[in-house]
């Protein structure tokens, strides 16, 4: 849509739709296209250089999905890849050469960090990682040849939001791009490239596609840094079919009303959780006097139903009878669906610039469209099973 003024709900509902009025439809066809014929020999010369000379370049479809991408977190450009880490990855090795600095933060995801430690550090470029909290101090640490800061806000398992905009004043500052992982944020919450950011990057599996059924990552970029990275995503030979550009552009579109139950739920389930006496505390940016609450108030227009929970020191067998026997609450490591999740964290085993001082385990959560009674309901009778296991 050419009015970028329209509220982000319009533009989940209309972006990426004005180009195929084709027989009426009011969906984006699915494009399965591998070769693209042309009429004749200038016909077939004119599209070289461009993204309309093969299949895996893209299609109708992946290019709607981008442009509403696009349209949502005000970037230039959007490349759709295979998985959030295959995002992340390509937008990294796109910047980076042997010889470079990366700062990294110590709350990023751990398959990140597992990437930053092993490939990188075998092509030759170094990784510092930094507390999440550092701000503006960042540039302490910057190098002559740190060319990359790595932001993910909130971060993962611990939900330390950063100042992002701080930071990359400070990048800038020093010839540094930032690179944001922003699938908690989504699009429609934290609007990246107006705080400072150079290339966002999404897990789109979880909300943007949002009913766990398709894998798929999203890079997008200013104006300045799209050519350099759509050359390199191109040279990698990455791509995604148009049946799961289908998909996640079917799931995008109701990512405003699902974020807002997804809010409001996890809201509820706070309250009660709050209240249960072997609740230490709990981790959301939203809340008052979580690591950065007052910087999500400035830059983030809302949250969703990930957070995480510490609790008070207990023995493991006691949050095995807490999670074992849920009958909503699934165990499993992704979020972002239409589903309620619950898993253990151990923030402890993935940090080096900081350190994790909870008495207590952690529990990740992930609250779904459910009713919040039945939620609570379900969780209400996992306390319980803890309960009589302590009381032994």
């Amino acid at each position: 849509m050419d009015d970028l003024t329209f509220h982000a709900e319009t533009l989940l509902t209309h972006s990426g739709r004005e180009h195929n009025q084709m027989g009426g439809t009011v969906n984006v066809p699915v494009y399965r296209a591998s070769t693209l014929l042309f009429p004749t020999v200038s016909a077939l010369q004119s599209v070289q250089g461009t993204l309309n000379t093969y299949g895996r370049h893209g299609s109708p479809t992946t290019r709607s999905l981008e442009r509403v991408l696009c349209d949502l977190e005000g970037a230039a450009g959007a490349m759709l890849t295979p998985s959030g880490l295959s995002a992340v990855t390509t937008a990294l090795l796109a910047n980076l050469q042997p010889g470079d600095h990366l700062l990294m933060t110590d709350s990023v995801y751990d398959p990140t960090r597992a990437f930053c430690n092993k490939t990188l550090k075998c092509f030759g470029i170094e990784t510092t990682y930094y507390d999440p909290l550092i701000g503006a101090d960042i540039a302490q640490l910057m190098r002559s040849n740190t060319r990359v800061v790595f932001v993910e806000s909130p971060g993962s398992l611990t939900f330390e939001v950063q100042d992002v905009p701080a930071i990359a004043q400070v990048a800038h500052a020093h010839n540094a791009i930032v690179i944001i992982d922003n699938t908690w944020g989504t699009p429609l919450h934290f609007a990246s490239f107006k705080h400072g950011v150079d290339v966002s990057v999404h897990a789109a599996t979880k909300y943007i596609v949002g009913h766990s059924d398709v894998l798929m990552g999203v890079i997008m970029t200013t104006e300045e840094q799209y050519p350099k990275v759509r050359a390199f995503y191109k040279h990698l030979g990455i791509s995604v079919s148009s049946d799961d550009a289908y998909m996640a552009l079917r799931g995008l579109r109701t990512l405003a009303a699902r974020l807002d139950r997804h809010q409001s739920n996890a809201l509820a389930v706070i309250d009660w959780l709050k209240c249960q006496p072997e609740v230490e505390s709990v981790l959301s940016p939203a809340l008052p006097g979580c690591p950065g609450h007052e910087l999500w108030k400035r830059d983030f227009t809302g949250f969703n139903g990930l957070f995480g929970v510490i609790f008070k020191p207990l023995p493991e067998s006691a949050v095995s009878a807490l999670l074992d026997g849920m009958n909503i609450f699934g165990m499993g490591y992704s979020w972002g669906g239409y589903e309620s999740l619950i898993i253990p964290a151990n923030p402890s085993a993935y940090r080096t610039a900081t350190s994790w001082n909870a008495h207590g385990p952690l529990i990740r959560f992930h609250i779904g469209l459910e009713h919040p009674k039945d939620l609570i309901k379900d969780l209400d009778q996992a306390f319980g099973r803890l309960r009589k296991l302590n009381n032994r």
